[in-house]
């Protein structure tokens, strides 16, 4: 993807931008102005054309696809994309053999949690989290020295998981639900459990404890993803989480399950 196709001064790192962030479907386009990658495809392959048309963004620039897990939230539209676009998609053995919505893909790369890889430029770090499928990935994304996080459908915060998101310019974080609206909310007790269980999602308060611990003075951009449509509001997400910001003032952003947000570019 050549620098000029992106309206932004040719200086800067990385570009950011959440197409979609929620239990409906989720995909982050990512890219450093010549290398261009999705991490995850949740959406159908003509809605996630459009979300990227909405931005000035073009499928036909992609050069990969990065599964975080199988869930189909999270890999609906990756194989479509993958057959029309010619794109390697890379995933994890067992996320691979668990996904089974995928169907044929262009091509196959796969990864091991633990173990960086390159995409052009982007250097990626896969790492293991907590969560219920079978090998899940959040992922950091690094060029020349700038360094993003992506960190959703997180259990809980291990301290390998806190380890790489320290030092990140923008964080991707989990604010699924708000505790009080889950509890009085009407899913049934056993999918309670399991969304504030250790495999399942970040509450508000848990993403502001975990904010004040990574906060550092050159986090630039947090963006909330992944929150709830019946347990949480953008704006109970966006309060209860900037009460962790006492060292620094990044700017806050809240992902929106219908619309892809702004492309964010940090240098």
């Amino acid at each position: 993807m050549d620098s000029e196709q992106i309206p932004t001064p040719p200086d800067f790192n990385l570009a950011v931008c959440v197409l979609a962030s929620g239990s409906k479907g989720n995909a982050i386009y990512i890219s450093d102005g010549r290398t261009s990658v999705l991490i995850d495809a949740g959406l159908s392959g003509i809605e996630l054309q459009r979300r990227l048309a909405a931005r000035n963004l073009s499928a036909d620039d992609l050069d990969a696809i990065i599964v975080s897990h199988e869930h189909n939230d999270h890999v609906k539209g990756a194989g479509i994309l993958s057959r029309r676009y010619k794109l390697p998609v890379y995933i994890n053995e067992k996320t691979k053999s668990a996904a089974d919505g995928l169907g044929n893909l262009h091509q196959v790369q796969r990864f091991e949690c633990g173990t960086p890889f390159n995409i052009g430029d982007l250097k990626i770090h896969p790492f293991s989290i907590s969560h219920d499928a079978e090998d899940p990935a959040g992922f950091t994304i690094s060029r020349n020295g700038t360094t993003i996080a992506v960190a959703t459908d997180l259990g809980i915060p291990t301290a390998m998981v806190k380890e790489h998101l320290k030092r990140c310019a923008l964080l991707v974080l989990e604010a699924n639900h708000d505790r009080q609206m889950l509890e009085d909310g009407p899913y049934p007790w056993p999918l309670k459990q399991r969304i504030r269980s250790r495999v399942g999602h970040l509450s508000n308060s848990d993403s502001k404890k975990l904010l004040q611990e990574l906060q550092h003075e050159n986090l630039q951009h947090v963006i909330l993803a992944h929150l709830s449509e019946n347990n949480n509001t953008p704006q109970k997400a966006y309060e209860k989480v900037t009460q962790a910001l006492t060292r620094c003032s990044p700017q806050i952003t809240v992902a929106d399950q219908y619309a892809s947000g702004p492309v964010i570019y940090l240098k």
